[in-house]
């Protein structure tokens, strides 16, 4: 049985560790030849070696993706290695978390930078020749933190509503051009990234205990749950959702 992204050709930033990396491996599985777009090189090696090891095809292509040169670069190079790009997980994201009072503006660049101007690079790098080739599937990655505002994440929660509608956004104008754009929103996930935020919330006294989390979403997420609702997003068996927002929080944003 064909995987259900036989012959596609994916790329993911931010796909070498935790939610990406657990994309990267999934996507491979299911038949995409997947880029991985990380700046986080020795990582990526190791997820694509992964990935080959279980029969899949991966490649490596090291950048920020908040770099316009860099960004253009890679998806050149995955052009060029693997044919015309079909499927984008727009992924990469990080994290501050401090008072509001505290945070600087380099901060709030930054932040804007690696989850909002990333998705922006991304996508217009690959639109073109989604377009000329008829389609094309993307995905970003977005949070619950779009729509549930939580203390010392003022700067994180802004840049996630800017992902929230920027998938919107481009589904509307680009729908008529067969192009589907979807955001998938976690909850707590038992990733570095999600076990750093709970340990710097800790700190700050905001309750993300492990009894805080039980009650806000059940349990902790595993990064393969959020890969799943990507790869449902990106493939065809969602071929008439566009412009929609999938939460993966075990109802979090529900209560």
């Amino acid at each position: 049985m064909a995987g259900r992204l036989e012959g596609q050709v994916a790329i993911i930033s931010g796909g070498a560790t935790g939610m990406g990396g657990a994309a990267s491996r999934l996507f491979a599985a299911e038949g995409a030849k997947v880029a991985i777009v990380d700046r986080n090189k020795t990582a990526a090696e190791e997820t694509a070696a992964a990935i080959a090891a279980a029969g899949g095809e991966a490649a490596v292509f090291a950048a920020d993706v908040s770099d316009e040169r860099q960004v253009e670069e890679a998806v050149k190079g995955v052009s060029q290695r693997f044919g015309t790009v079909t499927t984008l997980f727009n992924h990469a994201g990080t994290i501050v978390i401090k008072p509001f009072l505290e945070t600087t503006l380099d901060e709030w660049e930054m932040l804007h930078a690696v989850n909002v101007r990333s998705m922006f690079l991304m996508t217009r790098a690959v639109l073109p020749q989604m377009i000329a080739n008829g389609g094309g599937a993307i995905v970003c990655t977005s949070s619950i933190s779009a729509v549930a505002a939580t203390p010392m994440e003022v700067l994180y929660d802004t840049t996630k509503g800017a992902c929230h509608m920027f998938a919107r956004a481009i589904a509307v104008e680009f729908r008529d051009r067969n192009i589907r754009c979807n955001a998938v929103c976690p909850g707590f996930i038992r990733t570095p990234h999600g076990l750093r935020e709970v340990a710097e919330l800790q700190a700050a006294g905001v309750d993300v205990s492990d009894a805080a989390i039980a009650a806000q979403q059940g349990r902790i997420g595993e990064p393969e749950e959020v890969a799943k609702a990507a790869l449902f997003l990106a493939s065809d068996e969602a071929s008439f959702i566009n412009g929609a927002h999938l939460f993966v929080d075990n109802g979090f944003t529900a209560i």
